[in-house]
């Protein structure tokens, strides 16, 4: 999965670790786990500096 870029993939101080933001039911979780080409539907760009580069 691409967890990793997504804005919604941040670190927990509590859990001391990286985690996802997003509320998802557990069948979209299930769905996620399964199938392993399967693309995360909530997955959106944390590239903050996307814009900028279109910009230029």
């Amino acid at each position: 999965m691409e967890c990793e870029t997504c804005v919604f993939y941040v670190y927990d101080e509590e859990y001391d670790d990286y985690v996802c933001t997003m509320d998802m039911d557990e069948d979209d979780y299930a769905r996620l786990m399964q199938d392993p080409k399967a693309h995360c539907p909530f997955w959106r760009d944390g590239d903050e500096y996307a814009t900028v580069r279109r910009q230029m």
